[in-house]
């Protein structure tokens, strides 16, 4: 059976019928790298889309390089899952891809108050090893410390490309709050339209995630305190016929007064001549 066969099944099947279909392809790499990210049929799909996409806006506005970062890198499978998928995704658009991953290294630090969730989290939880981490990255550097700190320092001292994806999983509003003193910098930092993941808004009990604590709350401030750069959730993903859950997952960070935030990227003629 070949790749448009299982396309043409996918396409024509419940859901249930779909997610073993799209196991299978995952799986088994069946068909182009661009089109199963697509259809979500890659590890970590929530990585690839805002990678890829990042790469597919950067290369429309004229950039041959960008970055993405991770906040949060724990044991540090993301980080590797992200070099992959920049990988691949370079081959595809031809945008090189920086990669960097912030974290303390030494864990969870201790919750601050009820926003931090002390419920769910707790001091030294998700603990790096470095040393094992580093010979099993290729590309990507890590940024080591506290992370209210080490964003004051980073457009400084490593002159990252301009930052088209943010995958965030620092679980604490306050470490939130904190990675986002990043987005203060220049624009020329960013690319006009930055894709982004948080991982901690969306579970099941004893999560009870809410807009009030974590992340979510993070966000929520962030928007209020910025009058031209604001985050925005993904319409284009979320008003699809089939939602899947990582689709909640994805905002995308607006910077309104951006040089580059009106360039035209559609790259369709779009008329309606009269029959």
């Amino acid at each position: 059976m070949n790749f448009n066969t299982f396309k043409n099944i996918y396409e024509e099947s419940a859901d249930p019928i779909r997610s073993l279909i799209r196991l299978a392809i995952k799986r088994f790499k069946i068909g182009e790298y661009e089109t199963r990210i697509k259809n979500g049929a890659v590890n970590r799909p929530h990585y690839a889309h805002c990678v890829y996409q990042a790469a597919v806006l950067g290369k429309k506005l004229g950039y041959k390089t960008i970055s993405v970062l991770e906040f949060g890198v724990a044991g540090g499978n993301g980080l590797i899952e992200l070099e992959n998928h920049a990988f691949e995704v370079s081959k595809i658009t031809g945008v090189d891809i920086q990669i960097y991953g912030f974290d303390m290294g030494s864990g969870l630090p201790q919750p601050l108050d009820y926003r931090d969730m002390p419920y769910l989290w707790k001091k030294g939880f998700y603990k790096m090893d470095v040393d094992k981490l580093k010979l099993k990255l290729n590309k990507a550097k890590l940024v080591l410390g506290d992370v209210s700190e080490t964003v004051k320092t980073f457009f400084e001292e490593y002159k990252p490309a301009p930052i088209g994806a943010i995958m965030n999983d620092l679980d604490f509003y306050s470490s939130t709050k904190n990675s986002f003193k990043l987005l203060d910098g220049h624009e020329n930092n960013f690319l006009p339209r930055v894709f982004c993941y948080f991982d901690d808004v969306t579970a099941r009990e004893p999560h009870l995630y809410n807009d009030y604590t974590g992340e979510r709350l993070a966000i929520n401030e962030f928007n209020q305190e910025h009058s031209d750069i604001k985050f925005g959730l993904p319409y284009y993903l979320i008003t699809k016929e089939i939602v899947r859950q990582w689709y909640h997952h994805i905002w995308i960070l607006h910077f309104f007064s951006h040089a580059k935030y009106n360039n035209f990227v559609h790259g369709e003629n779009l008329q309606l001549p009269c029959d």
